[in-house]
């Protein structure tokens, strides 16, 4: 009875061992039972994951990868972006010879190229000011507070979240400058000069004017403190008060305002007093 206990008693402990073959002289051994083992396995693993992870990600070995850019592929891109640079001021100089072409055949002053270059020039210097940028920012901000005091938007209806909702897209063109929070708080658009702007729900005109900086500018209250303005308006088809539909006819496209550079819209979106990236909820 008392070697079948013995028998059956469970094992716990191990040992390896590593003997000569011939004169079976013990030439190392190893205790251990089933929780060290366990967790001397995790820990290799664990260590030689580590190892592997950090031969590939910081030495030349990563070039190997498929899919993973190498030196021809980095220059190819720096040639591309070089490339780019130069069509986009040879497409700007074409823009600016038609625009100049076009003003002298209807007798008006052609563009002053000089002034434009100096004018681009203290544009890029003013986006590099971070004071600059939070005026701008700090007087947005109050613009389109003091507009929702219109409080046009009915407070009885269910408000629903601006995920919710279905746009109008504002104007069918090309988007040539994104969304940037802090640079850029809104997109250019652009389009050929007398193209339709729509709005992009229904709402009520809290404001259309004139200003040298983005010319003709129309402003729309729409439902649960959504604001949409467009801007550098050729002209303008709707006035303070009216009210608008979705899809409506507002403005035509023009290039009126000292920042604009060319023929398009831009165009800002608001919620709550925060400005959104129009290209989240509007298909362009």
């Amino acid at each position: 009875m008392s070697n079948t206990n013995k028998n059956n008693k469970k094992i716990t402990h191990f040992r390896l061992s590593l003997l000569d073959a011939k004169t079976h002289k013990q030439l190392f051994s190893l205790r251990f039972n089933r929780t060290g083992f366990f967790v001397s396995a995790v820990s290799v693993a664990v260590l030689l994951c580590a190892a592997i992870f950090s031969l590939i990600a910081f030495t030349p070995i990563r070039t190997f990868i498929p899919g993973y850019p190498d030196a021809r592929t980095k220059k190819a891109a720096i040639q591309n972006a070089i490339k780019i640079d130069s069509l986009e001021n040879v497409i700007y100089r074409w823009e600016l010879y038609s625009e100049n072409l076009r003003r002298v055949v209807e007798g008006e002053q052609p563009v002053n190229i000089d002034s434009l270059i100096a004018e681009q020039h203290r544009q890029e210097e003013l986006a590099k000011d971070p004071e600059y940028l939070k005026r701008q920012d700090s007087l947005l901000r109050k613009e389109v507070k003091e507009e929702e005091m219109f409080d046009i938007s009915s407070r009885s209806q269910r408000k629903l979240p601006i995920e919710g909702k279905l746009f109008f897209t504002p104007l069918k063109g090309v988007i040539s400058q994104g969304y940037d929070p802090v640079i850029h708080p809104y997109i250019d658009i652009t389009a050929p000069a007398g193209s339709s702007v729509n709005a992009i729900a229904d709402g009520t005109v809290i404001y259309d004017g004139w200003s040298d900086e983005y010319g003709y500018t129309i402003q729309i209250q729409h439902a649960d403190d959504i604001v949409s303005i467009y801007k550098h308006n050729q002209k303008l088809l709707k006035k303070t008060g009216d009210k608008v539909k979705a899809g409506t006819a507002i403005a035509l496209t023009g290039n009126t305002g000292s920042t604009s550079t060319g023929d398009h819209l831009h165009f800002e979106l608001w919620h709550d007093g925060e400005s959104l990236d129009p290209a989240i909820y509007i298909n362009f």
